[in-house]
């Protein structure tokens, strides 16, 4: 499986598994919180179901978003999806995951505040899992886009430099000389 189809699915499949017991058992959530044992006000139960479809809705729209699911009949040559911004299938594919970048970096950063004030090991798994997710997403961003420009001619990446060193492998197919 591609990194990219991995960072997408499990963006999505992390937001669902926190999703799951904010919708399902708000009791539960407001107990666990709570110093005292108490019943969950409406507006408890309210904001806790709303943040656990809010987080569903999310992970939906990455996964659309991105590509992964194609939203056309139309496919590709090679039947597989880019983050190409000409590729009609994903137009929205590298803002939508500099958008989920941010998001499990800033939660990562939260998760870890709370674990060293707290020491509670759910927030040390959700420091994990949202650093694991956000270092896969920066490695998505920076070499999984398909924003590389390889030359036809020598096959070697036009980004780079030359400098302080020569590529002389590049030189010898093109025909010039390195210095």
């Amino acid at each position: 499986m591609d990194v990219y189809y991995f960072y997408t699915f499990s963006t999505a499949g992390w937001m669902a598994l926190q999703a799951a017991p904010l919708i399902l058992s708000p009791t539960i959530i407001v107990a666990m919180l709570s110093p005292e044992v108490r019943d969950p006000s409406i507006l408890e139960v309210y904001f806790s179901r709303s943040l656990g479809f809010s987080l569903i809705t999310i992970g939906i729209l990455a996964v659309l978003l991105t590509g992964s699911v194609p939203l056309s009949s139309r496919l590709t040559e090679a039947g597989g999806t880019t983050t190409d911004p000409s590729d009609p299938k994903a137009p929205y594919a590298v803002p939508t995951l500099m958008v989920t970048l941010v998001f499990h970096t800033t939660i990562a950063f939260y998760t870890y505040a709370l674990w060293t004030q707290t020491g509670v090991t759910s927030f040390a798994l959700g420091t994990t899992f949202s650093t694991l997710l956000a270092v896969i997403g920066g490695w998505v961003i920076l070499f999984g886009s398909s924003s590389g420009r390889i030359s036809r001619k020598t096959g070697a990446d036009k980004r780079t430099s030359g400098f302080p060193f020569k590529n002389a492998e590049a030189s010898k197919r093109s025909g010039k000389k390195a210095l």
